[in-house]
């Protein structure tokens, strides 16, 4: 069996860490900085960061935290939030990122994807998609959230792959924040329709949320998840030996 991941997800709004619920809401959390280096100790096998008003508000993503974050931490960080070019991905992997998590850029330039695979190559190109369900259809929406795309889901996570995305983060807007477990269905079509690795983010709850993810769906790579790691309500290294009890292979 693959071995599984656990991410922390650091979404990151005026230089503070944030958390809502269905991508609304917004409270303050923390200093990335100090999540981050927290993680990092702390059993965490990677880490994202998210500027996540940086689509919405058409600027390029803060910087400054993000190469204190980077130096604080020794797990691979993927970054995300305004990423719109090539020289964005630059600045972003000089700034100590691993991986750049597209989303919002590559809706908006569909060439972006193939561009940065091609100079970067595709280990370094993450596809984020948020996804909510309209008229039972899985549909894109951009810039946080906030702008419903009326595209397929499940097709344009399949034409982004073709293009050079080595890795997909499935965000799912309808279970964000609820804490009622991960959006299975959703990530089963979405295993289902491409060989790259698959993170799911958006609703887990408990450790039991991560357990039930991994068993019925074993395609999934990785389980992401913020306020349940950021409030305390789970100790990755007590999720990990739970994983571990359910025959479930992790770091």
């Amino acid at each position: 069996m693959i071995t599984k991941r656990i991410i922390p997800c650091l979404d990151v709004k005026n230089g503070r860490v944030v958390k809502g619920v269905n991508f609304e809401g917004l409270s303050d959390v923390s200093s990335p900085v100090d999540l981050a280096r927290y993680y990092s100790d702390n059993g965490a096998d990677e880490l994202v960061f998210y500027d996540i008003t940086a689509s919405a508000e058409n600027r390029s993503l803060f910087t400054d935290i993000l190469r204190q974050v980077a130096r604080s931490i020794f797990i691979p960080l993927t970054v995300g939030g305004g990423i719109n070019s090539l020289d964005d991905f630059h600045r972003v992997l000089k700034c100590g990122a691993d991986k750049v998590s597209v989303n919002s850029g590559a809706i908006k330039n569909p060439g972006l994807i193939r561009e940065a695979a091609l100079k970067y190559g595709n280990q370094c190109v993450v596809l984020s998609v948020d996804i909510k369900r309209i008229n039972n259809s899985f549909t894109v929406f951009s810039k946080g959230g906030r702008e419903n795309t009326g595209m397929d889901a499940i097709q344009w996570i399949k034409n982004c792959v073709g293009n050079g995305a080595g890795e997909i983060v499935v965000n799912s807007i309808d279970t964000d924040g609820v804490k009622t477990g991960f959006d299975l269905e959703m990530l089963e079509a979405v295993c289902n329709a491409v060989q790259v690795p698959v993170i799911a983010s958006g609703g887990a709850g408990c450790i039991k949320d991560f357990v039930t993810l991994f068993k019925k769906l074993p395609k999934v790579d990785a389980g992401l998840a913020a306020s349940i790691f950021h409030f305390g309500e789970v100790q990755i290294s007590h999720l990990k030996s739970e994983l571990i009890k359910n025959n479930i292979t992790v770091r």
